[in-house]
């Protein structure tokens, strides 16, 4: 997703000082994968942790992401205005096996506002269309409106009950995972306190329905990536991991604490992560990603997750797409 340009004094946020804070936290909390063939969840208890039987050959570790197809994807992006859009559209329960045939790939990831629906017969729907097109999700791709830091006791209950409803659709849908959106809270800034006790009660909920919940560098205030490392170590739950994206940290920080970030989101990475070539800054300016350092970083890591393309760049997602499959494929193999 896009990010804007607003980021934290290089003096807080240095590698060293990042892993110092939450290599002693999170020791323990990391469950790695078994290297076997696969896919799905199998159920593991709360103490546990999950495990995802995650496939090793590189073009199954990649999946599809549907937001950079918000254009081709009913319902409309929040942005676009009715009636202009140039696209025929189709549904999400369409849009598997359009993936399968564009780009022989049988993993996609949903953004949340493509479903129509969170009642079971929509979901039932959705999943019967998946499996049909032999397509299975590795996450959702979740924008949430509430704030889980908020000062507001009722605020920040509507972001658990949210979180809370986005995992039994994953439930619903086969997905081993959501991506859970930190948003900002109207009454206070980031919170590391609140932050923590709401999604201590989050991943609580996730491990009884034996989903994984994600946390993305994305927004570059509320989910700046030292944030997130830091959130994620204070928790301390293996049901909450850390989500990479490739570019999002080099549109808000120096290219060098860039790379430091996506270091320290991939050492507590579990099962997806978002490929990127280029992101672009709100005031179009132009950051590409060196994909030798960003698979380098992911590979140092030992990650064996899934790769989700997720091209955000102008010009034709299709294209886009099917250049970070080229890329993702060599760098993987």
């Amino acid at each position: 997703m896009p990010t804007s340009s607003k980021f934290p004094s290089s003096s807080s946020c240095t590698r060293r000082r990042f892993l110092m804070e939450t290599a002693s936290a999170f020791t323990g909390a990391l469950i790695l994968p078994a290297l076997v063939r696969g896919g799905g969840p199998t159920p593991r208890s709360a103490e546990t942790g999950p495990h995802i039987a995650f496939p090793t050959d590189p073009r199954e570790r990649i999946a599809i992401a549907s937001y950079p197809f918000r254009d081709y994807i009913t319902p409309l992006d929040p942005g676009t205005t009715p009636g202009t859009e140039p696209h025929t559209r189709m549904e999400l329960k369409d849009f598997a096996a359009h993936v399968v045939a564009k780009f022989n790939i049988h993993r996609i990831e949903p953004w949340s506002p493509h479903f129509i629906s969170k009642e079971p017969g929509y979901l039932a729907g959705l999943k019967a269309a998946f499996e049909n097109a032999q397509v299975s999700v590795v996450n959702i791709a979740v924008d949430g409106a509430h704030s889980i830091f908020a000062i507001d006791a009722a605020e920040r209950a509507a972001a658990i009950a949210e979180s809370k409803s986005w995992i039994d659709v994953a439930v619903a849908i086969g997905s081993p995972s959501v991506r859970t959106h930190v948003a900002a809270a109207k009454d206070s800034g980031p919170d590391m306190t609140r932050a923590a006790e709401s999604l201590r009660r989050v991943a609580e909920y996730a491990a009884s329905k034996n989903v994984v919940v994600n946390l993305e560098n994305d927004d570059p205030v509320t989910e700046d990536a030292f944030f997130i490392g830091k959130l994620v170590a204070t928790v301390k739950s293996p049901w909450i991991h850390a989500l990479p994206d490739f570019a999002n940290s080099l549109v808000v920080l120096p290219e060098r604490q860039a790379y430091d970030a996506l270091d320290g989101m991939f050492s507590q990475a579990y099962n997806i992560c978002h490929v990127k070539g280029m992101e672009v800054s709100a005031v179009g300016e132009k950051f590409k990603v060196n994909f030798a350092r960003a698979f380098g970083i992911m590979k140092h890591f030992n990650y064996k997750g899934f790769c989700s393309m997720e091209f955000d760049s102008p010009g034709d997602p299709y294209d886009g797409t099917a250049d970070l499959i080229k890329q993702t494929l060599k760098y993987l193999s």
